[in-house]
């Protein structure tokens, strides 16, 4: 940090930059913000040379590791041709190879028990995660309002639940540390405990909610097997199902947000797969652009695809600049190209039991670190006694200073320490960064008086 450069964008950042997540006087972190100069596979480097183990896959884009050389050529080759165009009226070969090969791989694609109307075939392009959960929201709300049912206008959605930063994510999200100070300009949502808690009581509660409120449901969105930002709370394949039964039953649109549960982070290519559900709506984003651009898509059946035929008054009227943007459509199919070519999910498969048993060691090891998980490739302990993401804790932070220094960079969340690493990570290197989290957790404790 003594260079001259290092300090100039120090004063620069300090000056100008507003960083996400973060607060304006930071006394968590009194080092300051990393200087990153670059990244490669599962690491990025500083500006002062040292390596960083990358062990949330940059807020969980980063599934293939960073600058994986095939998407680099991409992006080379995309950009000679074609950067940039309007999708209104227009198509071009990325955009459209991309949308067949999304659909050859949505749940249920194959599975000929699955009525045409209703497998995932029809792909809507967006920039990010929170604007693939909007574009399900407005899908699901106009289809009822202009197919004779336009009193279903309510989402149901469950406490712990996070899904996107727009407001209509917001408002489906079910975590009051991101949701309460926007209050007056949410919409009204049915929320429900969240799906760990109610899986381990009775599904009964939930079918009956859903049979009682469908005459105004327009959908049910959930994070399936996995409440990420919550704090990596993951619940059972039967709920899901149970859950799919229960919209089936009362005709009521089920929304997949597959954007940290989708390309393989829990197992499967989407976590739908564990329970065998096909939703009526997938999102997807984050890996599926390989850490390269903002990308994602909303995924949704033929039905629904139907309901907008017509005249011009019944046109989905949304979309944004950037929608179906060339480049992260040739990305994408590479990223899905990567994924086949390298078996991509079968590496992570193989490391997924490393993983969990790592984390149930730190458990056993350190009293303090209580209720460990793991679902494929992501593992979780908490700090506290709290069953929900503590944000205003500072034992997660505490972790992440030590990891900082042993070269992870273990961003947690709150009181959960975490991580998520890319799928990509070799075996040797998962086994370090474990032993950082270990080492990391019992010399933040030891010094908090906690441990």
């Amino acid at each position: 940090m003594n260079d001259p450069r290092t300090r100039a964008l120090l004063a620069l950042d300090r000056q100008h930059v507003w960083h996400p997540y973060t607060p304006a006087d930071d006394p968590r972190d009194p080092l300051g913000p990393l200087v990153i100069d670059r990244a490669e596979g599962a690491f990025f480097w500083d500006s002062a040379g040292k390596r960083y183990i990358d062990a949330n896959s940059s807020w969980w884009v980063a599934t293939l590791g960073h600058r994986h050389p095939r998407l680099i050529k991409t992006l080379q080759t995309q950009s000679e041709t074609l950067t940039h165009i309007a999708l209104g009226g227009i198509t071009h070969e990325p955009a459209a190879k991309l949308a067949q090969e999304l659909t050859a791989i949505m749940p249920g694609h194959d599975d000929p028990n699955v009525p045409a109307d209703r497998k995932l075939s029809r792909v809507f392009y967006s920039d990010d995660g929170s604007t693939a959960v909007e574009v399900a929201i407005k899908l699901c709300a106009q289809y009822w309002a202009q197919n004779g049912r336009a009193d279903r206008t309510k989402f149901l959605s469950f406490r712990g639940a996070f899904h996107g930063e727009t407001v209509g994510a917001t408002s489906v999200g079910g975590i009051d540390v991101f949701r309460k100070v926007y209050g007056p300009l949410l919409f009204e949502v049915v929320q429900l405990p969240p799906p760990w808690e109610l899986a381990q009581a009775s599904v009964e509660s939930i079918v009956e909610r859903i049979a009682r409120e469908a005459d105004t449901l327009a959908a049910v969105i959930i994070e399936p097997m996995v409440q990420g930002a919550d704090g990596m709370r993951t619940y059972g394949p039967e709920f899901l199902r149970a859950l799919r039964e229960a919209c089936t039953k009362s005709d009521v649109f089920l929304i997949a947000d597959e954007v940290f549960t989708g390309l393989g982070r829990t197992g499967p290519m989407w976590a739908c797969e564990h329970a065998g559900v096909v939703p009526d709506v997938l999102c997807s984003a984050k890996g599926l652009s390989g850490a390269m651009f903002p990308f994602a898509v909303t995924v949704a059946n033929e039905r629904m695809y139907d309901g907008f035929r017509g005249d011009s008054t019944r046109a989905f009227l949304y979309g944004h600049s950037y929608c179906g943007n060339p480049l992260g459509c040739a990305i994408a199919r590479e990223v899905l190209a990567i994924y086949r070519d390298e078996d991509v999910l079968a590496h992570a498969q193989s490391l997924a039991p490393t993983l969990a048993e790592g984390f149930a060691r730190i458990a056993q090891r350190i009293p303090q670190a209580q209720r460990p998980r793991a679902l494929g490739m992501l593992g979780a302990v908490d700090l506290s006694t709290s069953s929900s993401a503590d944000y205003h804790s500072d034992l997660g932070w505490r972790v992440f200073a030590q990891a900082r220094k042993r070269g992870v960079y273990l961003r947690p969340l709150g009181a959960t320490v975490y991580i998520a690493p890319p799928l990509t990570i070799a075996h040797d290197t998962l086994h370090e960064l474990l032993a950082v989290v270990e080492e990391s957790v019992a010399a933040a404790l030891s010094q908090s008086g906690s441990f």
